[in-house]
């Protein structure tokens, strides 16, 4: 194994032309770590305000990247054996240590999930902290069989791996755009209804005249008061995303939260490492047997990095983005 890789670092706070590509030495194992060669990375929008400069925790250089998915290539753990194919997602990566924008990264064995599967590595990277988002969001609006559900940034990677498994559900879903031209793309990952939204207030647009029973929020800030306003009387409202920022300015909660309906939230952190390893584990097969999509959208090289954060800034995305090492 080489002693240098290629890395994205991100230098300071800015546009994505602050990604550089750079070699930097490859990370030593330390105890309770163990080095993963990076076989793909999916990108989320809390990468993107990082590089802006909106977590204050974070230190420059960092090279950043929530999630990836690779192969075990220096272990100090003896449950997760050289040659184990793992996922990770969350827990600080890219954050308080480098994440996995990197050919190899350096990782607490407690957020290393070992998959079996026979996926590609583009595919499989598309699926960690999308699908697990999906997942447990959808369990913390309890929606289970049947009833109605309204996803807000349909066409977000979270918002078509939702309405694929409450598809799979068998739920009446119903989901936003402000692109019209993305309807068939949402259409195709499950959605009954498609309403563009294009203002964040879907007034008298919803298909059912007394609201769906949950709605699962991923613009997130802009549009919770609107979503509670949206939800049956006595439904649930669920905010897993931040595709809006993160702060809800002038939230009053017994103005905007109707007598009796409920206000919750779903954070991916809750199933990192062994939490979330099985779930993701029947994920990957229901990904394999056909039953979810993978609603992969565009896969680029980490050379390519800048070209990456530039796609899903300017919202091109519909679905998943992902970087090869």
């Amino acid at each position: 194994m080489s002693t240098t890789m290629r890395a994205a670092v991100c230098v300071r706070a800015g546009g994505p032309e602050v990604l550089e590509i750079r070699d930097l030495p490859v990370p030593e194992v330390r105890d309770g770590w163990s080095l993963v060669q990076v076989k793909g990375v999916g990108l989320n929008r809390s990468e993107l305000r990082t590089r802006q400069g909106h977590s204050p925790s974070v230190v420059f250089p960092r090279v950043l990247g929530i999630e990836c998915v690779g192969v075990v290539a220096d272990s100090t753990d003896p449950a997760l054996p050289e040659g184990t194919t793992v996922a990770a997602v969350m827990g600080e990566m890219g954050r308080a240590f480098d994440g996995g924008y990197a050919h190899y990264a350096l990782l607490p064995n407690s957020l290393l999930m070992p998959i079996s599967t026979s996926l590609p590595w583009e595919v499989l990277a598309a699926l960690p902290e999308t699908y697990l988002t999906a997942h447990g969001a959808l369990d913390a609006l309890d929606a289970g069989s049947g009833g109605r559900l309204l996803i807000r940034g349909g066409t977000s990677s979270v918002g078509m791996a939702a309405a694929s498994i409450a598809s799979g559900y068998g739920m009446e879903v119903a989901a936003t755009t402000r692109r019209a031209d993305k309807a068939d793309a949402l259409t195709a990952a499950g959605v009954d209804h498609v309403l563009i939204d294009a203002d964040g207030s879907l007034g008298a647009g919803l298909p059912w005249s007394d609201g769906p029973e949950y709605v699962l929020d991923l613009v997130g800030a802009s549009t919770v008061a609107d979503s509670l306003q949206s939800v049956r009387r006595g439904g649930t409202v669920c905010v897993a995303g931040s595709l809006s920022g993160w702060l809800i300015r002038d939230f009053e909660p017994i103005a905007m939260i109707p007598s009796g309906t409920r206000l919750t939230a779903f954070h991916s952190d809750t199933l990192k490492g062994s939490a979330g390893a099985s779930t993701l584990q029947r994920i990957v097969h229901e990904i394999e047997t056909g039953t979810y999509r993978p609603n992969l959208d565009q896969v680029f090289d980490l050379e390519d990095i800048v070209a990456a954060h530039n796609y899903m800034e300017t919202d091109q995305a519909t679905g998943k983005v992902v970087v090869l090492p």
